[in-house]
């Protein structure tokens, strides 16, 4: 297997529209790295640019040693699985996997070694002389992905590969791609617009925002530790919620914040880039949120939307300081409808503050005995 390492990687088209911007990341050997972000932020560029299937405007991108800029895709050791399936529909599963060894003239024996050992890796022993026709979303996909493994190559690609299952399908296929790469031990770059999918399957996740990492860490660094307010409202779901605060005293390590219904309350957090009399955001998830009269505040605002999931139940609160409504998060059932007016507690060891300009303060709090830093991976 190999590292895979972006050295000031740029990409643009018509040398006025750029898409990925000064991007430095390095993959390590056996990683499972997750790209994601929004539509358009620069993701499945990226990956087309390590294939070698778009052409770096400006950087180096090298795997393991290898300065592959100008490297044919071909000979770059790379295997991608693309969203669309791209089976060849009047071939079995047999051909279909062994199309590209066959092309490359592989040995006789040594293609039926690889499609065989590939097929028993993805549950496809049994299905070999099946045409694709007669398979579900699911079966296709690993279909996909063994045609890529029969080829061997040093780092796996793959670009949002469960778009086009449903949600059912998505779930199974997550954990058997996550179990494939733990088997291989291969490195492996997976695309996807999806968070969930980020935070379940990859060691370490890097957010794009309009062609630059926002932040590169592992699943629970960005839940807890997000840099910025765009990493902290993309990673996880619900989204976080915001509130307007008033900054009314500040010390090395916490802030004291206003709300907008006059109650203040310390926070911990890095206090030295705050000032006192400042406008700043408060972030807080929606399972963090406290249950009426407990926490450090209490807010009070009107029910507009009551979602009842059986195991769960978010509320959504109209609040005048909030960007948008307050999503609250409660495991089981709450006897509330909308319309009712609603008190939550926000506990302020949950709470992360931002600037102006989206820049996190740190947070001081450890989660499970940890906490995340910006000079060191973690401080124990």
């Amino acid at each position: 297997m190999a590292s895979v390492t972006f050295k000031n990687v740029c990409k643009a088209y018509d040398d006025d529209v750029m898409i990925s911007k000064n991007v430095d990341l390095e993959i390590k050997d056996g990683e499972f790295v997750v790209f994601v972000g929004p539509s358009g932020c620069g993701k499945s560029t990226l990956l087309r640019c390590v294939a070698g299937l778009e052409d770096i405007t400006s950087g180096d991108l090298y795997i393991d040693d290898q300065r592959i800029n100008d490297v044919e895709p071909s000979k770059r050791g790379v295997g991608m699985v693309f969203q669309s399936y791209a089976l060849y529909p009047h071939l079995n599963l047999y051909d279909n996997m062994s199309f590209g060894l066959k092309l490359a003239k592989a040995n006789k024996a040594e293609i039926d070694k690889r499609v065989h050992h590939a097929a028993e890796i993805l549950q496809l022993g049994h299905l070999l002389d099946r045409q694709p026709k007669s398979l579900s979303g699911g079966q296709r996909q690993r279909v996909a992905i063994g045609r890529t493994l029969v080829s061997q190559p040093k780092v796996f690609l793959l670009d949002e590969p469960l778009s086009n299952l449903d949600a059912a399908l998505r779930v199974q296929m997550r954990a058997q791609i996550t179990k494939l790469q733990r088997q291989l031990g291969c490195t492996m770059i997976y695309v996807t617009h999806d968070q969930i999918e980020a935070m379940t399957m990859a060691d370490k996740i890097v957010v794009l925002d309009e062609g630059r990492v926002a932040q590169v860490g592992r699943p629970l660094e960005l839940y807890h530790y997000p840099k910025n307010r765009f990493v902290a409202g993309f990673i996880g779901s619900p989204k976080m919620n915001f509130m307007s605060v008033f900054i009314d005293d500040v010390e090395a390590e916490r802030v004291k914040v206003q709300m907008s219904n006059g109650t203040t309350f310390w926070i911990p957090v890095d206090g030295t880039t705050v000032t006192r009399g400042d406008r700043m955001s408060l972030g807080i998830r929606p399972e963090h949120l406290l249950a009426a009269k407990e926490g450090d505040a209490v807010i009070e605002g009107e029910a507009t939307i009551v979602e009842k999931l059986g195991n769960e139940t978010q509320i959504y609160i109209s609040l005048d300081s909030a960007d948008a409504d307050v999503i609250y998060r409660q495991l089981d059932t709450v006897e509330i409808e909308a319309g009712d007016k609603y008190a939550i507690g926000i506990p302020a060891h949950r709470c992360h503050l931002f600037h102006s300009d989206g820049r996190a303060c740190k947070r001081l709090h450890r989660e499970n005995g940890v906490i995340f830093d910006e000079e060191a991976e973690q401080v124990a």
